[in-house]
């Protein structure tokens, strides 16, 4: 069943490193995204041992952060250019 609220887009990121045994919140520009949108879920596209996604938001209009989190002992760098899948709620106007 099609739900014209629900929308999904692709957004290349280059994330910052992330440092050791830490969660992180990093924000990035997306053009088609409304502070009033609820975002649902974030893909990123490979596995990176260690790394994951814990949270994700629309901070401003444009604008979301993505929490990342390392738990290694390690410094880890979320692999550049990479194209996350974003599946967003439109709220009705």
């Amino acid at each position: 069943m099609y739900d014209p609220r629900l929308r999904h887009f692709s957004q290349s990121l280059s994330p910052a490193a992330v440092a050791a045994n830490t969660p992180a919140e990093e924000i990035f520009a997306v053009s088609n995204i409304r502070l009033d949108d609820i975002i649902l879920s974030v893909n990123k596209p490979t596995a990176q041992v260690g790394l994951g996604i814990v949270g994700y938001r629309v901070s401003a209009d444009a604008t979301i952060g993505i929490t990342f989190s390392n738990n290694t002992g390690s410094s880890i760098t979320p692999t550049a250019s990479e194209a996350y899948l974003v599946a967003v709620m439109v709220r009705q106007p």
